[in-house]
């Protein structure tokens, strides 16, 4: 659910009981594994200990007690697991990794307060008079004792002294109610004590000592939260814990209350090696065992996931939780209704493969429906990333233009997403495949004016509803020919939303990222100097789609200079599609760039004002491009004909300085720009 999808320094496996067999010696090891989800229901009450009136009813863990008719102030509870955690050992330096994940509910009640928390802690019981702002850590006569043996995430959900940032902040407590490192959610959309779901993962990794906390309102479909850690911070547990310790849950309510409760809750953790005696026996006995258990678990391993894919599964967070979280949007799929679906994944159904994965046809017998079945790849760099985005975008969108994500499959170390079938597959295959045919003199059916100016429209009306049609706001960013696929009449239906990004409020403009994100030749230039994703990079990608299906030729030909058969003779000498089409403009040529295949067949007043909406989208100054609501208008014929300037314009972006001095503007001239997009794109399909 997070970014710890992809955290590389939790590369643990975890199994309840482990047996290692090197050099004659058995060693047994041991980890805390436990999974109570949707739910946690009363026949689950014997996992848990409960002090000072803690409970388990409703299907939820009441860490302060559940009851509005009973006096709710200054009340202090805690739960913990029955079975303690092995967080390390004194014979050695191994020091246990964990991930946590759970969903927290707070109802403010008298003004609300005082909050919840996470606990790793020697004692299962609760201190005396720890309610209010002790939240059920410590007291005021143990505050900041070294003897407590707690460290504490605490969920706060009131100002209680000078050093709280607010009523509705994150915290670390080493011994302590007072935080070493807080972070104020009001900024992150999560308000803890709002009556609804809060999604929290806890991950912390032995090896590096570091712990990563994320939150995020459980039914948004935004991602952002839960791919960026709120606290990435080092830790030694070590030094402030014994080495087997308690794990659950604090609560406190003082003048001011609330209920606070858990409805579900995940905790994974790495096994911790107990001890080992040199036992001929056990040699003789297991390895046996382990060679027979071994060796049949590969072949049934192989068969049903076909050969070469054992690999480990994901250090990851459960993702089902934040997925299942959703109120709405696509369902879950069985792994193995899936397999039955594609045959295994069999090559015959491959329909095609990209940056991310590979894409087959599969027929669900269930419903009775041919369906394309997305297998993310796991060595894609963004993999779980993609996968959480997608579902938590496009999964949640409708719309005649945008392919329709029917559901999705998290299971052993597979990510699966499954979408309607297209039966005319992605234009780009279409679009230049026939070109090919064309050239070979094949009669094939071609793709006619009015068909690829259906398309244009098509995708110009998705991303108007994606930027001004929905909320939150999308950015898709990846607009290219191969993420646009067609269903039977040819209709366009914009699709992979791996890239795409969400913004929660109105007034956010923009998405900002530390990778370069696209395709090159489909990139607008200040998000190469920026970093930055927006409704006008979407419109820059959208204008260099107009212009490819408008005149067949690749978006950046840069590498193609030598394959007659996907490139125009007519371009060899201009590798960027943007700069080529300009040129022929300021020479009044436009209508040369037109694809030769249509033989002139096609409305030329339409014609010009695609390829001339494709140029003022690709407008080197952002402010300057129409917005895709006026881009639609404008091919609908509803709005006036942009007018180009005649030469591409320079590209100006405000160079930042130091507070001290004003910003100065620095030009750069189009074509070093574009050698600029070509070493610097970070292509991902």
């Amino acid at each position: 659910m997070f970014s710890l999808y992809s955290f590389p320094s939790l590369a643990f496996s975890p199994k309840p009981i482990h047996l290692y067999v090197f050099l004659g010696v058995v060693i047994q090891a041991s980890c805390l594994q436990f999974k109570y989800y949707p739910s946690i229901t009363d026949d689950s009450r014997p996992d848990f200990l409960f002090a000072n009136g803690a409970n388990l009813a409703l299907g939820a863990l009441q860490i302060t007690p559940d009851s509005r008719n009973l006096p709710l102030k200054n009340l202090s509870g805690r739960v913990v697991y029955k079975d303690t955690l092995k967080l390390w050992r004194k014979n050695g330096p191994v020091i246990a990794s964990f991930t946590t994940s759970f969903i927290l509910n707070i109802v403010p009640l008298n003004g609300g307060g005082e909050g919840l928390a996470f606990i790793l802690t020697n004692n299962r019981t609760c201190p005396n008079d720890s309610y209010g702002q002790w939240l059920g850590i410590v007291n005021e006569k143990t505050n900041g004792s070294s003897l407590n043996g707690i460290v504490a995430v605490e969920f706060d959900t009131r100002k209680s002294y000078t050093a709280d940032l607010d009523d509705n902040h994150v915290g670390v407590d080493v011994n302590s109610i007072y935080s070493i490192n807080q972070v104020s959610l009001r900024k992150m959309g999560v308000t803890l004590a709002s009556t609804e779901d809060v999604l929290a993962s806890i991950q912390y990794d032995g090896k590096s000592k570091i712990m990563n906390i994320y939150v995020s309102m459980a039914n948004v479909s935004s991602s952002h939260n839960q791919l960026t850690p709120l606290i990435s911070m080092p830790i030694d547990l070590s030094q402030y814990l014994e080495e087997d310790v308690y794990v659950g849950f604090s609560a406190s309510t003082g003048n001011f209350t609330e209920l606070n409760c858990l409805k579900s809750w995940n905790f994974t953790s790495s096994g911790i090696e107990k001890g080992h005696k040199l036992q001929l026996l056990w040699i003789l006995i297991v390895i046996p065992v382990i060679i027979v258990c071994g060796g049949g678990f590969l072949c049934y391993h192989r068969r049903k996931m076909g050969s070469g894919n054992l690999v480990e599964p994901r250090p990851n967070v459960d993702i089902e939780m934040m997925l299942d979280g959703q109120t709405k949007g696509p369902r879950k799929f069985p792994l193995e209704e899936l397999i039955s679906a594609t045959a295994n994944f069999d090559r015959k159904n491959k329909l095609g493969q990209g940056g991310s994965g590979t894409v087959y046809k599969g027929f669900l017998k269930r419903t009775n429906e041919h369906v394309a079945v997305k297998r993310l790849s796991n060595e894609s760099r963004r993999g779980e990333q993609e996968f959480i985005s997608e579902v938590t975008t496009i999964g949640h969108l409708s719309h005649k233009n945008l392919v329709k994500l029917i559901g999705w499959c998290y299971e052993r170390v597979e990510l699966l997403l499954v979408y309607e079938l297209m039966p005319k597959g992605s234009l780009d295959k279409l679009l230049f495949s026939t070109q090919k045919q064309y050239k070979e003199g094949e009669d094939e059916e071609q793709l006619s004016w009015e068909k690829r100016h259906s398309i244009i429209c098509g995708v110009a009306s998705a991303l108007s509803y994606l930027h001004d049609g929905c909320r939150p706001r999308v950015f898709h960013r990846d607009v290219k020919l191969s993420n646009v696929m067609l269903d039977s009449d040819y209709s366009a239906r914009l699709g992979d939303f791996g890239l795409a990004r969400a913004v929660k409020r109105d007034d956010q403009t923009h998405h900002s990222t530390k990778v370069i994100a696209g395709t090159p030749g489909y990139v607008a230039p200040e998000h190469i100097l920026t970093g930055r994703a927006n409704a006008e990079t979407d419109v820059y990608g959208f204008g260099v789609f107009a212009m490819v299906v408008a005149c067949a030729r690749p978006a950046d030909n840069s590498n193609n200079n030598n394959n007659q058969d996907c490139c125009d003779e007519r371009a060899l000498n201009n590798n960027h599609i943007v700069d080529w089409l300009w040129d022929l403009y300021g020479k009044g040529k436009i209508l040369e760039a037109v694809d030769q295949r249509l033989k002139g067949e096609f409305d030329v007043e339409q014609m010009e004002r695609v390829l001339k909406l494709g140029l003022a989208c690709c407008h080197s100054n952002p402010n300057e491009r129409p917005s895709m609501k006026v881009a639609l208008r404008v091919l609908t014929g509803e709005a006036s004909l942009p007018d180009p300037p005649i030469e591409r314009p320079a590209f100006i972006w405000q160079l930042g300085t130091s507070t001290s001095m004003p910003s100065m503007p620095r030009i750069v001239p189009a074509v070093t720009l574009q050698e600029l997009l070509d070493n610097e794109v970070d292509s991902v399909h």
